[in-house]
């Protein structure tokens, strides 16, 4: 462990802190021992307000040492926000995550990235056009990031994972606690195919509602573009959709996604693009596909399987 120790777990760790004002306590120290030395009047001064409760330091060490015994465990690595391998895409966001964590290989900076979201409850059209559209995109050398949810998600992992990229998967919950169970076969291929798991929750971090719309942001703060495949009204997909329009990035929908799904039918009418074919994207943005690879069958059976876990939700959307 370098000389900042523990600094950037425990500064993770201390309560009623924001995102911003961890990265703010991060960037002010570069060892643990200067930062747990910290009284409640010291924090305050350097935040600019008051907090309500003194820092609990020791807790928050304790609690640091166990993120970092997990992850030493598990595989798991931990980018800070300062450090030159963080995501630069993701430090344009408003709020961007402190601390990351992954398991897997970063994503090559100098690649654009397209997110591929969607229901976890697709029509069947929906789902083999989703995998159909990132295996297209991995043929031309772009790597999809999504939430690895059943359905669509799951879907868009798969189709770009046969087409050889290595796809990129953002997790609401510890890179150690895979969620949905289901999915762990396919969270383990995106590793062992070079791919990444990514999350900003620590490790033990059990998989929560709130922690979705959260993750949501990454998903879209990745990615240059963002294509929703399928989804109703009030789909977690649509908050990804706005977290792309607030950060310019490209918006698109799939044209099988607005046959039953209302919430893409509305981003289609308020004027997001409509496309059938990974080219499309890739020709706007001025990629050219690799010579069409022999295509890879994914039968019925796969399909209905892959249908059939996207109907045991766990959360609802």
């Amino acid at each position: 462990m370098d000389k900042r120790g523990l600094l950037d777990l425990i500064v993770g760790r201390l309560p009623g802190i924001s995102v911003l004002e961890r990265i703010l306590l991060a960037g002010q120290f570069e060892a643990e021992e200067d930062f747990v030395r910290l009284s409640k009047r010291d924090l305050e001064h350097i935040l600019g307000r008051s907090l309500r409760l003194a820092p609990d330091m020791e807790t928050a060490r304790r609690a640091a040492e166990e993120d970092s015994r997990r992850a030493r465990l598990s595989g798991i690595g931990c980018i800070p926000y300062a450090a030159a391998a963080y995501p630069p895409l993701l430090r344009e966001l408003p709020d961007p995550p402190a601390l990351l964590f992954y398991r897997g290989r970063l994503p090559n900076p100098e690649l654009p990235l397209a997110a591929v979201v969607g229901t976890r409850r697709p029509s069947g059209a929906a789902a083999v056009q989703a995998y159909d559209i990132s295996r297209e995109l991995a043929q031309g050398g772009l790597p999809v990031v999504s939430g690895l949810a059943l359905g669509i998600d799951a879907m868009a992992h798969r189709g770009n994972l046969e087409g050889g990229a290595p796809t990129i998967a953002v997790l609401g919950s510890g890179l150690d606690h895979i969620y949905p169970a289901g999915n762990r076969m396919l969270a383990r291929r995106i590793v062992e195919t070079g791919g990444v798991l990514l999350s900003e929750y620590p490790p033990g971090t059990e998989p929560r509602k709130w922690h979705f719309p959260a993750r949501n942001r990454i998903i879209a703060g990745l990615a240059r573009g963002i294509l929703i495949v399928e989804a109703p009204q009030n789909s977690g997909a649509l908050i990804t959709a706005q977290f792309a329009l607030d950060q310019g990035r490209d918006l698109w929908v799939a044209s099988a996604g607005i046959v039953r799904g209302e919430g893409t039918k509305r981003l289609a009418s308020d004027g997001a693009g409509i496309i059938a074919s990974g080219k499309t994207i890739l020709k706007e943005w001025g990629l050219a596909a690799d010579s069409p690879k022999e295509p890879v069958p994914f039968s019925g059976a796969a399909l209905a399987s892959s249908l059939a876990r996207s109907l045991q939700i766990e959360l609802k959307e």
